[in-house]
């Protein structure tokens, strides 16, 4: 009668997980449905934890057909573009010393940031959504309420430029890169000196933290990529790899691929775990200038990078060949960057231009 019992109320627990887990199931779907309504598939981000690569089922977008928005948002150079999914908020970095925040699906202006007192060349949205930290030729870090735009802090980072700024995936830490050499670690949420990173030889134009949140790579003036981890600042690999001034760093949304771009006009490919050369990417046409910018789409099949010679272009990562080029800017395209399932494309330009534009793909 015991064992009845007991084996009855196994089955009624099992009845009850499965109702639970359809219930879940449900809300997700939901959920995910009501981000397709807005245009807002982006890559997969489990809030303050590990970014995971999207698995879209959409068709891949073709980009020969385009809607291109433009818009006049700043007085000087955009650096540095950022979207924000939570909250479908575009960020855009300039020379003008401001940040300013816009509506995704519209370009509509909602705020601008005020308070740097110099260029601002990086932002960074908190993987929650919550914060945007922002990095500056003043040598400060700030981090703004993105609800309210109120600056809750701001951290003396350098004495010289902090040229690049990026929150971990799992919200615990601030990474910045410096026009003194250095990389530096930060505590997100008291803004604490958590480690100094140095070996660089000269200024590190940018730097990137893997999805799992345990290496940083940096790219720098001295031609070197070099990767870090995160935890211990130890240097894992220091790879002299471009012919030129490194400007660009990003990891695939897999972590296993580290892509760079430079002043050498090439892009490249490299191993995370071997550093080892996978592939290098350059322009048959010999039309490209230097790389301002690299980004991966959300399935790590592509690359779209922002270009000196005024364009964005589109490569295959498997074969390395240009897909489409984007033409629009009448200056170098300093940053771009994948949303909404890889359908847009986001882009800034140089001080001849100044203008930020959205890049919608209709196939």
């Amino acid at each position: 009668m015991r064992f009845n019992t007991i084996f009855m109320n196994i089955n009624y627990f099992k009845t009850i997980s499965k109702i639970i887990i359809l219930i879940v199931f449900s809300a997700n779907l939901s959920a995910c449905s009501q981000l397709k309504d807005k245009g807002v598939i982006q890559p997969d981000i489990n809030q303050c934890g590990t970014a995971l690569a999207a698995t879209n089922s959409i068709k891949k977008p073709t980009w020969n057909n385009i809607d291109i928005q433009t818009f006049a948002s700043h007085n000087d150079a955009i650096w540095f573009v950022a979207i924000n999914p939570q909250q479908n908020l575009i960020a855009t970095a300039s020379e003008d010393n401001t940040i300013k925040l816009w509506k995704a699906q519209t370009g509509q202006l909602v705020r601008s940031l005020t308070g740097h007192t110099k260029g601002v060349l990086s932002v960074s949205f908190s993987p929650d959504g919550k914060h945007l930290a922002s990095s500056s030729k003043d040598g400060l870090i700030k981090i703004w309420q993105v609800e309210t735009g109120e600056n809750i802090r701001t951290i003396n980072a350098s004495e010289k430029a902090v040229r690049s700024v990026a929150y971990t995936p799992d919200c615990q830490k601030i990474v910045n890169s410096d026009w003194a050499n250095n990389i530096k670690i930060w505590n997100a949420e008291t803004g604490d000196l958590i480690n100094t990173l140095t070996g660089h030889t000269e200024g590190v134009f940018a730097i990137a933290v893997s999805p799992d949140s345990k290496r940083i790579a940096s790219a720098s003036k001295d031609k070197k990529l070099k990767i870090w981890d995160l935890e211990t600042g130890k240097l894992l690999n220091s790879i002299l790899g471009h012919d030129d001034s490194i400007r660009a760093v990003t990891f695939s949304p897999d972590g296993k691929t580290i892509a760079t771009g430079s002043v050498d006009k090439t892009i490249k490919l490299w191993q995370v775990e071997t550093g080892d050369l996978i592939k290098s990417l350059s322009d048959s046409s010999n039309s490209s200038e230097y790389i301002n910018s690299v980004a991966f789409s959300s399935d790590g099949t592509i690359l779209v990078s922002g270009d000196e010679d005024a364009t964005i272009k589109l490569w295959n990562v498997n074969d390395g060949k240009v897909i489409r080029t984007l033409s629009g800017s009448s200056a170098g395209v300093n940053s771009a960057i994948f949303t909404n399932g890889d359908r847009t494309i986001i882009s800034g330009s140089a001080a001849e231009d100044n203008k930020l534009r959205i890049w919608r793909n209709r196939n």
